[in-house]
């Protein structure tokens, strides 16, 4: 199913910049300008993966290092529309059935020379359709993957738009041209392949000399294909093996195929846990000519920290985690600005379905009415309105309490949505309703155990004014919080969960993976045949039918309990005066979505 990028703690990002070395008074050109210009940027989480189509990969601090390394089909702007990007063209030839063909430019190459073509878009394709797949999962206990056997062919990842080509593409014979058949409408269609950081994925020729022993580039591009039409289970093994962790890797690696990319920066340095730096590559030859020679990534998530390091002239560009102390420290800082606006991720509470626990018709003897109605009971007394008038207006004061499972406060549908999904009745605390739902289902209520980041200053809060709420109506609340909550999604040791999504794409098709039945982003095990139809309806909607199904599906899970959004993400855009285009956008990479149009003067 389409992923979602987790938002890492509570932070969307903490970004910063050092200028040194800056282009002299009256500038000079672009060339000179890259020969100097050196960019020091910090973040909250260290790099990790090239391949950022992996559940390991699939992270907001990889996808901000390849989408500068990798060149795409298309990129978000800072007003989510998506722009042409270096790779080719993406063309729908025909509805009935769909057909969607890539056309790749000449200067489309990888590092090392060879092309950028059909076999490496081929295998993103086999990678992400699970088509190719032997089993449902192959995991260990921790949820990293485990290597296949020779009988087990396992590609760590899935989206629906992949999984709904079933034959092998049609190429042309240079490798220039593939074109897609889709087994049904699907609406995301145009979104699906080489978007943003994921780019085209990995290079083949390289999966190709790792997995299979094949030096020679166009002989692996071939192999790779050969594979992937003649389902080899054998080959396809290894190839999985390789493309699941074979470009995974926490300090410089020493074999340079790793770093084997498409676009302008190539990675030069990378020290664990403290920094990764890249350079503008020589070798380059598509057209985007950034601005700066030298960006270095540096690893920092205390966000007051890149405050102090913009008072002491060492840091010139930070997104660090909102705070009202780091608000207030960022403003009183001379010669920087300070922007505040809704940012890339929204914060949520779900419940858990099956762990036996107080939202589970299993606690209840399977009746999943009075299951139900404990979860109703427990969203009437979270205290969204009251989260956001404390913790988010203080930083954003033209924040609202989100009432939309999917889409952004502003966004197009987001009124006409809202007015049907039933969330606005949530907004305020209801104790007394609580009550009665908990003196109708009658009996002891087991206690809720809350997980979320319980080293985070914002969460804290919201966990408190939860509880106090909760416990009003008769809750007993349980703190289960977890620095590493992240690698707990799932495993059913808490009932409530409170973390952030952050988006990579606008597409509808999105929410199935949060919402389908058995789906990757499904923690809770959220179960509804009617929901999963839904679903399917949304997958091949036409745009004038996409408004009243998502309004369906969100009327669906409301009925249901799921859960509720809470708010918009507040973000800070903190930066030098002397700086150019800093800007950010809502969808992963954020601040980076801009990269070539940096500058300093």
């Amino acid at each position: 199913m389409k992923k979602r990028f987790l938002a890492a703690g509570a932070s969307v990002a903490a970004a910063a910049m050092v200028l040194t070395a800056c282009t002299p008074p009256g500038g000079g050109n672009d060339e000179q300008s890259a020969e100097n210009q050196i960019l020091n940027i910090g973040w909250n989480e260290s790099f990790r993966s090239m391949n950022t189509l992996t559940a390991n990969g699939n992270a907001v601090a990889n996808a901000i290092l390849t989408y500068m390394m990798n060149d795409n089909f298309g990129y978000y702007d800072d007003s989510l529309e998506i722009q042409d990007g270096n790779l080719g063209a993406v063309e729908k030839v025909s509805d009935d059935p769909l057909k969607v063909k890539y056309t790749f430019n000449d200067t489309a190459k990888w590092s090392d020379g060879t092309p950028v073509d059909a076999a490496d878009l081929a295998l993103t394709w086999a990678g992400k359709s699970t088509n190719f797949n032997t089993v449902e999962e192959n995991n260990n206990d921790d949820g990293t993957v485990k290597e296949n056997d020779e009988n087990t062919v396992y590609f760590d990842a899935s989206t629906v738009g992949s999984s709904l080509i079933k034959d092998f593409p049609e190429l042309s014979a240079d490798g220039k041209e593939l074109t897609f058949t889709y087994t049904k409408p699907f609406a995301d269609w145009d979104k699906e392949f080489g978007l943003g950081a994921d780019g085209i994925g990995l290079p083949a020729h390289i999966v190709a000399k790792k997995a299979l022993g094949i030096d020679d580039p166009a002989e692996g591009k071939k192999a790779i294909l050969d594979a992937i039409e003649k389902n080899d289970k054998k080959a396809l093994s290894k190839i999985s093996n390789t493309w699941n962790t074979g470009f995974d890797f926490t300090s410089m690696p020493e074999d340079p195929d790793l770093l084997v990319h498409s676009g302008p920066y190539k990675m030069t340095d990378f020290k664990e846990g403290q920094y990764v730096t890249l350079q503008v590559d020589e070798n380059y030859s598509g057209p985007t000519k950034p601005k700066v020679n030298t960006v270095t990534v540096r690893y920092n998530g205390d966000p007051m920290a890149m405050v102090q390091a913009i008072e002491n002239g060492e840091v010139d560009f930070t997104q660090p985690q909102a705070t009202a102390d780091v608000l207030e420290a960022a403003e009183g800082l001379d010669g920087i600005k300070v922007e505040s606006a809704d940012g890339a991720t929204y914060e949520h509470v779900d419940f858990t379905f099956n762990n036996n626990g107080p939202f589970d018709p299993k606690a209840y003897g399977g009746d999943e009415e009075k299951a139900k109605k404990v979860r109703q009971a427990f969203l009437k007394t979270v205290p969204r309105a009251d989260i956001v008038d404390k913790i988010i207006k203080p930083l954003n004061p033209e924040a609202v309490v989100r009432d939309s499972f999917t889409q952004v406060p502003g966004s197009p549908m987001y009124d006409a949505i809202t007015a049907g999904n039933g969330l606005k009745e949530l907004e305020k605390v209801d104790t007394e309703g609580a009550k009665k739902l908990l003196e109708e289902v009658g009996g002891e209520i087991k206690p809720v155990r809350i997980m979320y980041d319980n080293t985070n200053a914002r969460r804290q809060q919201e966990f408190q004014l939860i509880k106090e709420s909760a416990e009003k109506a008769g809750f007993t609340i349980e703190d289960v919080g977890d620095v590493n909550w992240g690698t707990r999604l799932g495993d059913k040791t808490y009932d409530v969960s409170l973390f952030g999504w952050q988006s990579e794409s606008t597409g509808i098709t999105d929410s199935d993976a949060n919402y389908r039945t058995g789906a990757q982003n499904n923690y809770g095990g959220y179960s509804n045949p009617e929901t999963d139809k839904i679903l399917d309806e949304i997958l091949v909607a036409p745009e004038p039918e996409q408004e009243k199904l998502v309004t369906e599906l969100e009327a669906q899970l409301t009925e249901d309990a799921f859960g509720a959004p809470i708010f918009q993400f507040p973000e800070l855009l903190v930066y030098n005066e002397k700086l150019k285009n800093a800007k950010s956008t809502t969808v992963s990479p954020t601040i980076f979505w801009n990269y070539w149009e940096w500058e300093v003067n």
